[in-house]
């Protein structure tokens, strides 16, 4: 079989068959894979994750480390209906149609976004509540008090990303939106929770930006 990729299957994900026709070879892997999960099987052109958006970011920080993201094809099977990275990118919810996409869809350079404590973001970041002072590059969009802070990707690629500061209020939510290339926030102590998994511990001060370099994700636009 000449093997055209490699797919990731993350913790207990189950896929449907795939034969040898199709070119891939399955390989399980632990949630959030890590440098011996991933980095043998960066040679093969086109990887495929099939888990979670935390486990998707785990592979594209493992990318980005090892300087492959501009020489990979990422393609993505979401095993959460509610994933942020189908939603934002549009992709397939059900497995078998993710699978078929991720196989043999086209790649679209989508902004990735790394963080000021070594990691990445690909879809959705949330800091709730927060009180301090935030900025999207040098304007001012926060000072004081915001229910939550939401940053994603730029859906549009512009600046890189789209960061929603939300005030919610007796009735119904005040949300304004700023696309820039990078956030900083000084803040009380909170706990970012990203691409579904909380920080380890709370911060006072965080940094979004977009890397120099975008993730090559199977979009078949």
């Amino acid at each position: 079989m000449t093997v055209r990729g490699i797919v990731l299957a993350c913790g207990n994900t189950q896929l449907p068959l795939i034969t040898d026709g199709d070119g891939f070879e399955v390989v399980q892997v632990p949630e959030r894979p890590g440098k011996d999960d991933v980095d043998q099987h960066l040679d093969h052109g086109r990887l495929i994750v099939a888990g979670t958006d935390t486990d998707l970011a785990a592979v594209a920080l493992r990318l980005l480390r090892k300087e492959r993201l501009g020489d990979t094809i990422v393609g993505y099977v979401p095993t959460s209906p509610r994933s942020a990275v189908a939603s934002l990118w549009t992709l397939p919810v059900n497995v078998a149609g993710a699978l078929k996409l991720a196989m043999n869809g086209d790649p679209d350079p989508v902004p990735l976004v790394r963080d000021d404590v070594g990691g990445v973001l690909v879809g959705l970041g949330v800091l709730s509540p927060v009180r301090g002072v935030g900025y999207c590059d040098a304007d001012n969009v926060l000072r004081g008090q915001a229910s939550r802070i939401e940053v994603t990707p730029d859906p549009e690629g512009g600046l890189g990303l789209v960061v929603r500061v939300i005030h919610r209020r007796l009735i119904g939510s005040k949300v304004k939106e700023h696309r820039t290339r990078a956030f900083q926030l000084g803040c009380l102590p909170t706990t970012p929770v990203l691409d579904g998994r909380k920080h380890p511990r709370p911060v006072d001060k965080w940094t979004w930006y977009r890397h120099t370099e975008d993730l090559r994700l199977v979009r078949g636009l």
